[in-house]
């Protein structure tokens, strides 16, 4: 009995299948985590970009409480919010430990973003004060931004805290838990936080400190986490091609493998190809693919993954509303694409994983507290809008756990932080109010947490 040959098609598709496929290994995952240990132990020395101590030496306790004026300056928009802290383990409902009331959203659109030197903070303290008015607030009210830039304006606003993404996440998810000593970010890029001892980084991270730090254990650490893995997680071709075409090749190879923004890219790379030499879409490729990088929006590959209507009828109709080409696409280019898509996808959530085992298996070795369960606090768009992400990035988790005995009984539990920018800024400013009397008040007013 004859077998019908593969088409160009399945046999382009059993390609990306072997390229990607040892990536997804639970045993190449455990020897990726390993090697990326060594090289968060190493910019804990060496590096002056990654691995950063911050000033915040203290996790929130859960019990501040307060109002405060909480900015988040993101990647596309400038979010504003008034938070009430509400102490925690006071028998309300984790909900109600804090609240956010008269929220403000602006779009960092491409004209913002060419703003010259102070004008963006001009244009930053504009729309505070906006708030401020609608509010009707005249006395001065603390304020906290998250990520990332100081604000010279004359506004009844007492600035107090600065933070980055990654940091306001872990406070904000400390603040609701406490057994939480890392965060970590993934939406259009990637970050993490960690609570580590002041004594596991080179005393030349704290060089420009006031000797008072010298008398604190801990420290928030800024990992920047997309820095790293360069000669660690493997890639495929199509890898390649995108970080020889980035304006910063290599320069955040870990971001390049699983955020957001690269989740969108790779798959239309492997789309233009398959079009190309393959036959898929019969080889006319949606002219706004071709018009150049990042055209394909992970956000329109979430649902061609898990689409179970009758031949992936709604995924053709979106794609094709979304990509229009004379040529529609067929059942055969679509279940084409969602293989793809779960490839690139699977590959993310399992390096992502790798990222989290990495860090907890680093706080398990330097901290001596015996601590057996970490509440991670994720945030960012990937893991709050794309299906099963996070619950998928958990279950990996747990296999490479249990794979190996190195960490006893510990449990790594993965927990959505909502609000986790504006509302770590808020508690950023409570913790930095409450510790006036063991730092300068020039660092109170205007501390950096990186």
């Amino acid at each position: 009995m004859s077998t019908q040959a593969p088409t160009p098609l399945d046999s382009f598709l059993q390609e990306v299948e072997s390229q990607f496929e040892p990536q997804l290994r639970i045993e190449n995952l455990l020897t990726w985590s390993e090697k990326l240990q060594t090289e968060l132990r190493r910019h804990m020395i060496s590096s002056p970009q990654c691995m950063l101590p911050s000033f915040n030496y203290k996790l929130p306790t859960g019990q501040e409480q307060g109002k405060y004026l909480a900015i988040e300056v993101g990647g596309s928009n400038l979010r504003m919010g008034l938070v009430d802290l509400n102490k925690r383990g006071n028998g309300l409902d984790l909900d109600l430990h804090y609240t956010i009331t008269e929220t403000m959203c602006f779009s960092i659109d491409t004209a913002v973003l060419q703003l010259k030197e102070y004008q963006f903070f001009d244009w930053m303290a504009e729309r505070i004060g906006a708030m401020l008015n609608k509010l009707l607030i005249k006395a001065t009210l603390p304020m906290g931004i998250a990520w990332s830039f100081p604000i010279e304006s004359k506004l009844p606003v007492r600035l107090a805290a600065i933070v980055n993404d990654s940091s306001s996440a872990l406070l904000a998810h400390a603040y609701l838990d406490p057994a939480s000593r890392l965060a970590i970010i993934l939406g259009t890029g990637m970050n993490a936080a960690v609570y580590l001892p002041v004594a596991a980084l080179d005393s030349s991270k704290f060089r420009s400190r006031s000797p008072s730090f010298e008398t604190f254990t801990h420290v928030v650490t800024n990992t920047e986490l997309s820095m790293f893995g360069k000669n660690i997680f493997p890639k495929t071709r199509w890898d390649d091609i995108l970080n020889a075409a980035h304006i910063l090749p290599d320069y955040q190879p870990f971001e390049y493998l699983v955020a957001g923004k690269y989740i969108g890219e790779i798959v239309r790379l492997i789309i233009v190809e398959a079009t190309q030499t393959a036959g898929l879409f019969n080889g006319l490729l949606p002219s706004s693919l071709g018009e150049g990088p990042y055209t394909l929006d992970t956000e329109d590959l979430a649902w061609v993954e898990i689409d179970t209507s009758n031949g992936l009828f709604l995924s053709r109709e979106k794609f094709h509303h979304q990509y229009p080409s004379r040529y529609p696409p067929t059942e055969r280019d679509m279940v084409f694409i969602r293989e793809i898509v779960k490839w690139v996808s699977a590959r993310s959530v399992k390096y992502f994983s790798v990222g989290i085992h990495a860090l907890t298996a680093l706080l398990h070795e330097l901290d001596t507290n015996d601590m057996e369960h970490f509440s991670i606090g994720c945030d960012g768009s990937i893991i709050n809008q794309y299906p099963g992400y996070m619950e998928w990035a958990q279950a990996t988790l747990d296999e490479m756990i249990d794979s190996e005995n190195l960490q006893g009984n510990m449990r790594v539990s993965l927990k959505k932080t909502a609000h986790g920018a504006v509302l770590g800024a808020a508690v950023a400013v409570a913790i930095a109010d409450g510790v006036q009397a063991v730092v300068s008040p020039l660092e109170v007013r205007t501390r950096w947490y990186r």
